[in-house]
């Protein structure tokens, strides 16, 4: 059966200062009325039960994250005891969903993606189940076609074309190789090559496929899932779960597995994708107006160009002479920033900590 795992274990710091340690980017509400977590869940629609859901995030995010997923049984939530990566957590996932389900099929998302239309994705999702289900052993990717020469993500370049059987389908092809984000030159290589795809981060495949390819090409994680799986169902187990896992080496499961294994493919994705990295997204998800600005809440504008405002209704922002700049309101902090210096926000929350101001973090 097809069952879905969630990564929701994002810290989102390029979000600062509306998200925080305890309210991170998936569950804002960047993009409509939903948080990124509530419109990842309800994008599956009857594709995938409650009770097959699982989201996996951090210990201290399970309560908030349960709070607003108010539908999914209490078992659906998984709490990493640390963070380490996309790798162990997968592994995880697939651990939990092979207890029940010994021939699961596992759709593996992030928590933090804008994905439209929700029918389109679901059924990219089943086409892809469908493929695994063919070739047990292979593993489904989605890419993303580049629409500019982006150096923020990875990128999947195919090979040859699939013969699926499905004249209606999707493109698929044989993953040729995953490469990480490039230089601003290889971007446009890239782009202009016309072979490659950005790298979704999206995953179809089988949970005992995904456990034996970390078995064979990531054994300093996987002997670690082997004592937890061990301990499932034993009174030790979270004293287990802590232990080990905080013993894996974080890796990504790019590193760990997809640039090592042969029988990968990438379905060119059927839907609109966007990893809203950043604030400066904000500006391609929710349009500009005549002066170029892009504004969530109450503010006036004098001589403000190209600039992104976010408040809320009941606190009115004014800037004059502004050209693009983010200008970022919460209750307790404000972050006035030029839109290229956007990088900038790691730093902040790096002097912020150190000043052991944690009630800002």
């Amino acid at each position: 059966m097809l069952h879905a795992v969630i990564m929701a274990g994002g810290s989102g710091t390029r979000f600062w200062p509306e998200s925080r340690n305890q309210r991170p980017k998936q569950l804002l509400q960047l993009a409509g009325r939903r948080t990124m977590m509530q419109a990842t869940v309800q994008r599956l629609g009857d594709l995938v039960s409650p009770e097959r859901t699982l989201i996996v995030t951090n210990r201290r995010l399970v309560a908030p994250i349960a709070e607003q997923l108010p539908q999914l049984p209490a078992a659906s939530f998984v709490g990493e005891p640390c963070k380490r990566d996309t790798a162990p957590c997968i592994g995880l996932a697939a651990l939990l969903v092979s207890r029940h389900d010994d021939d699961a099929t596992m759709a593996v998302m992030p928590a933090d993606h804008l994905i439209q239309p929700d029918d389109a994705f679901r059924d990219a999702i089943e086409y892809a189940a469908r493929l695994v289900e063919q070739h047990p052993q292979r593993i489904v990717t989605f890419g993303i076609r580049p629409s500019y020469p982006a150096e923020t993500f990875g990128y999947i370049q195919r090979g040859e074309p699939l013969e699926t059987g499905e004249a209606a389908a999707p493109a698929a092809y044989r993953a040729a190789r995953f490469r990480e984000k490039p230089s601003a030159e290889t971007a446009r290589q890239y782009l202009a090559s016309g072979d490659f795809y950005w790298n979704s981060g999206i995953f179809v495949w089988k949970a005992k496929t995904i456990l034996a390819a970390l078995a064979e090409n990531a054994p300093e994680i996987y002997t670690h899932l082997e004592k937890i799986a061990a301990a499932l169902g034993r009174d030790d187990y979270e004293q287990t779960l802590e232990h080990e896992f905080a013993a894996i080496p974080g890796k990504s499961i790019d590193f760990a597995v997809m640039e090592h294994y042969d029988d990968v493919a990438v379905v060119e994705a059927p839907f609109e994708w966007d990893d809203v990295g950043n604030w400066t997204a904000l500006a391609r998800l929710l349009g500009a107006d005549d002066a170029g600005n892009t504004v969530v809440g109450r503010h006036i504008g004098i001589d403000t160009t190209g600039s992104i405002i976010r408040t809320s209704d009941d606190h009115v922002v004014v800037t004059v002479g502004l050209d693009d700049f983010i200008v970022v309101h919460t209750p307790d902090a404000t972050l006035i920033a030029p839109r290229d210096r956007e990088e900038s926000l790691r730093e902040i929350v790096r002097r912020i900590a150190e000043r052991g101001w944690d009630e800002h973090l």
